[in-house]
C-alpha cells in the first residue's frame, strides 16, 4: 500500500492512500493542500478513485472539486454530510482500492457526520482524535455524549498497535498509535459519561 501524509498549508493534514499494484487511490480530506497533493498523484501515476471526507467542514473539503474535476474521482462522505457527494457511507461500510480496503467507522461527536477510516494498520481520525487531544464538540452538530461513545466504545477498543493519523497538526508529533494515546492523551482518561460531558465544557 502507498500511503502519504501531506501538510502544505495551515495545520490541516491530507492523506493519499493507494493500492500498490493497481494504483487505485483515495485522497482523504484534500482541504487546502491540493497544490501539494496533485504533484504526488501525477508523479506516482496514481488512479484517483475516491475523494473521502472525514466530515463536512470546509477545512476538510475545500479541495474536493479540484481533485474530482481533474481526476474524475467520486466524492465519498457519511450519509449525514451536507456536501455534494457521489457515494454516501455509513458505519461498517468498506471501500475497495484494488486489493486494499478502507473500513468506515462512524464517530460522531465533533460533527454528526464524522467518520474515521481504517486501512490495514492505519486509522485516519479526522477531527475525532488528535495526537494528545480530541475534537471539540461545541460547534453545530457537535455532541459530547456522542464523542464519548466514539472515543471509548469504538476507537479505544482497537488494537494498541493501530497507527493514528489525525486531521490536524495539533500535537507534538504528526502521528501516534492507539496505545500511546490510550496511555498519554488526557482526554482519554477514564471517566463516566457524565464526567466526560462536564470535562468537555471546560475551556
Amino acid at each position: 500500500m502507498f500511503f502519504k501524509q501531506i501538510k502544505h498549508k495551515a495545520d490541516n493534514f491530507s492523506y493519499i492512500v493507494a493500492d500498490s499494484v493497481t494504483k487505485e487511490t483515495a485522497v482523504v480530506d484534500p482541504s487546502f493542500n491540493v497544490d501539494a497533493i496533485i504533484p504526488v498523484l501525477i508523479n506516482q501515476s496514481l488512479n484517483v478513485k475516491y475523494v473521502i471526507n472525514t466530515h463536512h467542514h470546509t477545512d476538510h473539503t475545500a479541495g474536493n472539486k479540484d481533485i474530482k474535476s481533474r481526476f474524475g474521482a467520486k466524492v465519498v462522505a457519511h450519509k449525514l454530510a451536507k456536501i455534494d457527494k457521489d457515494i454516501a457511507v455509513v458505519d461498517g461500510d468498506t471501500l475497495r482500492l484494488g486489493q486494499s480496503t478502507i473500513r468506515v467507522i462512524h464517530t460522531p461527536g465533533h460533527s454528526a457526520d464524522s467518520i474515521c477510516l481504517l486501512t490495514e494498520n492505519k486509522l485516519l481520525t479526522g477531527d475525532t482524535l488528535f495526537v494528545g487531544e480530541c475534537g471539540r464538540t461545541d460547534l453545530p452538530g457537535g455532541s459530547s455524549r456522542d464523542m464519548y461513545h466514539s472515543l471509548f466504545i469504538k476507537l479505544m477498543r482497537l488494537d494498541d498497535k493501530i497507527e493514528v493519523y489525525p486531521g490536524h497538526d495539533y500535537g507534538p508529533t504528526y502521528h501516534s498509535t492507539i496505545g500511546v494515546e490510550r496511555r498519554t492523551n488526557y482526554t482519554l482518561t477514564k471517566r463516566t459519561l457524565n464526567e466526560f460531558i462536564e470535562f468537555m465544557k471546560e475551556p
